[in-house]
């Protein structure tokens, strides 16, 4: 199955867009495209031969890798290809990896020059020391144990298990761009950008070598603001959903001789997001101080030809723009990581992003999840300090999960679209649950913390959320609530299979509710869904997940057909039916 953006896939020219929108420079090289590949058991040395070509960045078990073949625990995947260079660099070279999952060593020239775990984050190795003028040979040794029992792995839906109902095919390899970038002796390695509703900007530079900032803003082209680690910007554009006003800033690194040893290009919007009980005593989500309803889908992510990796920025954008138009104002990004420019086209388009920490840990199938306890049934004789309702992982474990989870609010804080930070996905991988909910809220206390997203309760962060299908309901008289903003963060999840545009036309199909006879009844449970949802949000609750915007894989509830050729209700007629109920 291959969407209308992997039909007309150019291997020449696959994600050629500037990987890094927040901090652009404009010396780069994109390094996607074929690479030679080949499958060894995970012990073996370096290839002699090679099986053949790989398209980076698709995961060698996407169709648009080119292989479309799994990779098991028991294996390594090698990725060689050379990189030709005119003269070594004047200053450092950088050797970018935006996510390989899982486990990743790298080479050049024979050398290591680093290694990395951890399937959805980029990472990046110095690698002037190792580089010459003339051909380099870079060579990558990727592990990827998936759902293995006692590894832990952070995955999100990927699961080695055939009969996964809704469960994914496994993701194995480089799935995101693989990039060059020469920087100066003297470089800004990271920013860190703040915001106050004053126009107060802060800059939070991580400097290699030396010197002070220097740092513009602009609005719509024209100056706005000038300082140094700090700009006042008077009067300032809000960010919002239907305002999403962005700041344009080019930032300095000024050496001794007072001259610019580096220029980066990155933005922000300015917006604050809180909370505030209204007049009934219910608390309530504000955006820069005004209440808000955070309305939108679960959002997977997941494409036919591509798996996690989006054939395109342009199939990408094609998602968020549906979703724009159907008046939506957040979307539930559901334990997944998506590329920066995912990120950046929020921000430009406006979405209040709830962003999910990708799950991992024990197995289901071996039923080494934790009990599960739903907010809606009694819980007076399971109190939130029952061991019975949070994992046992060991200490390694746990600490590269907070490592990873680290790593997402670092990677992504910059963003006006975050607004919210879920650890976990109902009781998926949920462990250390109180001292996650503490950590989280000492880190950033500028985002709220829906703790665990229809997982097992505990009193830390901000939120009470309950999962309910097919329709959304929450127990609003539940005294353990009243002091958390009580959101529904999974609902609907009615199904709609249409014909020609299924991933397997002989797999059971996945819907909540049982399938409806025909179009008209899918549509008629969306309403119904939706209007539920109206009345809740009038008796205190502030927020609502629709599951979900496409299709994916057996699941076919989504708004969109899996090859996206096919929207089951246009964005125009989802916009009246939102705004006919209140939402």
């Amino acid at each position: 199955m291959l969407t209308p953006w992997g039909e007309r896939l150019n291997p020449a020219e696959v994600w050629p867009d500037y990987p890094r929108p927040q901090m652009e420079r404009a010396g780069w090289s994109n390094l996607n495209g074929l690479w030679a590949y080949a499958v060894a058991q995970k012990d073996a040395e370096k290839p002699s031969e090679w099986t053949g070509k790989i398209l980076v960045p698709f995961a060698i078990e996407a169709p648009l890798s080119g292989v479309g073949r799994r990779l098991q625990p028991t294996e390594a995947l090698w990725y060689r290809r050379f990189v030709d260079l005119a003269k070594k660099p004047d200053g450092r070279l950088l050797l970018h990896f935006e996510a390989v999952d899982y486990a990743a060593e790298v080479w050049l020239n024979g050398q290591e020059v680093g290694q990395h775990v951890g399937g959805s984050l980029p990472f990046s190795f110095d690698v002037t020391a190792r580089v010459a003028a003339g051909s380099n040979e870079l060579v990558v040794r990727v592990l990827d144990a998936t759902d293995t029992p006692g590894t832990y792995q952070l995955r999100g839906k990927q699961t080695l298990d055939l009969d996964r109902r809704i469960f994914y095919t496994p993701v194995s390899g480089i799935w995101q761009t693989v990039w060059l970038e020469e920087v100066p002796a003297s470089y800004i390695k990271s920013l860190r950008i703040g915001t106050e509703l004053s126009g107060k900007i802060t800059l939070q530079p991580e400097i290699v070598g030396s010197g002070t900032l220097r740092s513009t803003a602009y609005f719509n082209g024209k100056e706005a603001a000038t300082g140094g680690t700090t700009l006042a910007v008077p009067a300032p554009k809000l960010w919002s959903p239907s305002a999403p006003n962005l700041y344009d800033l080019k930032i300095e690194l000024i050496g001794a001789d007072g001259t610019a040893v580096d220029v980066v290009k990155s933005y922000t919007g300015i917006r604050q997001v809180g909370k505030v009980k209204d007049r009934d005593g219910n608390w309530r989500l504000t955006l820069n101080d005004d209440v808000i309803f955070h309305f939108g889908p679960l959002d997977q992510g997941w494409w036919p030809d591509g798996l996690l990796t989006p054939p395109s920025a342009a199939a990408m954008l094609f998602d968020l723009k549906f979703l724009k138009d159907s008046g939506f104002n957040m979307i539930r990004k559901h334990i997944k990581v998506e590329p920066r420019r995912y990120y950046y086209e929020c921000d430009r388009l406006g979405f209040l992003v709830w962003q999910d920490q990708v799950s991992g840990g024990t197995s289901q199938q071996n039923n080494e999840w934790p009990k599960w306890k739903r907010l809606r049934e009694d819980k007076k004789n399971n109190p939130p300090t029952d061991r019975q309702l949070d994992g046992d992982w060991p200490e390694w474990a746990h600490q590269q999960w907070m490592a990873e989870f680290k790593g997402m609010v670092d990677l992504l804080g910059n963003h006006a679209s975050v607004v919210v930070w879920t650890p976990f996905n109902e009781r998926w991988g949920q462990h250390r649950t109180m001292e996650v909910g503490q950590w989280i809220v000492g880190y950033d206390p500028t985002r709220p913390v829906n703790l665990a997203s229809g997982g097992n309760f505990f009193p830390v962060g901000d939120m009470a959320d309950e999962h309910s299908y097919p329709d959304p309901s929450f127990m609003l008289n539940a005294p353990e609530y009243k002091d958390f903003v009580r959101v529904v963060g999974e609902f609907g999840g009615h199904g709609w299979p249409v014909d020609g545009h299924l991933w397997k036309s002989d797999k059971q199909h996945w819907g909540y509710g049982g399938l409806p006879k025909d179009a008209q009844e899918f549509k008629d449970r969306y309403r119904k869904s939706v209007r539920t949802l109206s009345g809740l949000k009038s008796s205190g609750v502030a927020a609502g997940v629709y599951t979900q915007t496409t299709d994916v894989e057996g699941e076919i509830n989504g708004l969109i057909t899996y090859d996206r050729k096919v929207i089951k209700i246009p964005a125009a007629e989802l916009k009246k039916i939102h705004q006919g109920m209140g939402l």
